[in-house]
């Protein structure tokens, strides 16, 4: 068995608890701990003890029993990175729906975000834990799976934040779920995309591997594994692409549009056409002097975008 991730002696904040159903969590180190739940022993700052319950289910259960545990279960732990934990100090969720390509693990928005919110990042089939799924190709698809389990997992105020491909799919999602009758978002955050119905500027789904690889903003990423994630790549720019927006009556959802200053792939005409898609509030932010890709390394000021207008409670 692997050694869980090191954590730091006494005197942070933060401890992992676990109740007798063997079910983790992360409490205040200075404080009593709640009825029915016993302190491990392990300790460190509040991201440090979510790897830490994370490594540990990843050593004590085999791949193939967590996949199917989790998914009959709760379909929605496989779908839904993050659910549950802060289940002890959580007010609101913050839904995230990373970028073609990515992974839950590219963003890491809770440690910047405080207790009171539980951030939820979509985990789509064919990536990370989810490897040996096929990644789906239709935007229709994640959304049919997707939005049911969100539903379930709104009983606390909550907001959606998509990147690129997951702007459409959180749009499209806060559609379904007004479809569905269900509580929507208190606000969208969409960032990197432009206005549904608008046309791709350059599809690139249909390209040979050579040249879509050279479209590909792999950074930091060796050569070899380059070619191993370009049909998870292919598969995400063909969910996007291949999407067709149907008109329906604006969301009254307030939404909150996020974009480097430098992002070539959109301008500031695409990025303002949101505008249409609210009956409610709008407001266009830009990050200056950030690229495309600006979440890597981004995720502070990120954060404080959000809680700008997705305050924290409690």
């Amino acid at each position: 068995m692997s050694a869980a991730p090191a954590l730091r002696p006494a005197g942070d904040r933060y401890v992992v608890v676990v109740n007798h159903e063997d079910q983790y969590s992360v409490w205040f180190a200075d404080r009593a701990l709640p009825a029915g739940w016993t302190a491990t022993g392990a300790q460190g700052t509040r991201q440090e003890c979510l790897d830490h319950i994370e490594q540990v289910w990843t050593d004590l259960t085999p791949r193939s029993v967590r996949a199917s545990h989790s998914q009959a279960a709760d379909p929605a732990a496989a779908w839904l990175r993050g659910l549950g934990s802060r289940e002890l100090t959580a007010q609101q969720r913050l839904f995230v729906f990373p970028h073609a390509g990515a992974g839950a693990s590219a963003y890491r928005l809770s440690a910047y975000l405080p207790d009171t919110v539980e951030v939820c990042t979509v985990q789509l089939p064919g990536r990370e834990a989810r490897s040996a799924e096929p990644a789906l190709t239709s935007l229709d698809e994640a959304v049919a799976a997707l939005a049911p389990l969100i539903a379930d997992h709104t009983d606390l105020p909550y907001a959606f934040f998509g990147h690129s491909m997951g702007s459409l799919i959180a749009f499209e999602t806060a559609r379904r779920l007004r479809a569905l009758g269900m509580r929507l978002p208190d606000r969208l955050f969409l960032s990197g995309m432009r206005a549904p119905g608008l046309p791709d500027r350059d599809p690139r789904h249909t390209l040979p591997d050579d040249k879509l690889l050279a479209t590909a903003e792999f950074d930091g990423v060796d050569a070899e594994l380059q070619e191993l994630l370009l049909p998870l790549l292919r598969a995400d720019l063909t969910l996007c692409e291949t999407y067709t927006h149907r008109a329906e009556a604006p969301l009254p959802c307030p939404l909150t549009v996020l974009a480097g200053s430098d992002d070539d792939s959109v301008d500031g005409t695409e990025l303002a056409a949101w505008r249409t898609h609210t009956s409610v509030g709008f407001a266009l932010h830009l990050f200056p002097g950030a690229p495309h890709l600006y979440v890597r390394g981004g995720e502070r000021q990120l954060a404080e975008a959000i809680t700008r207008t997705f305050p924290a409670r409690g």
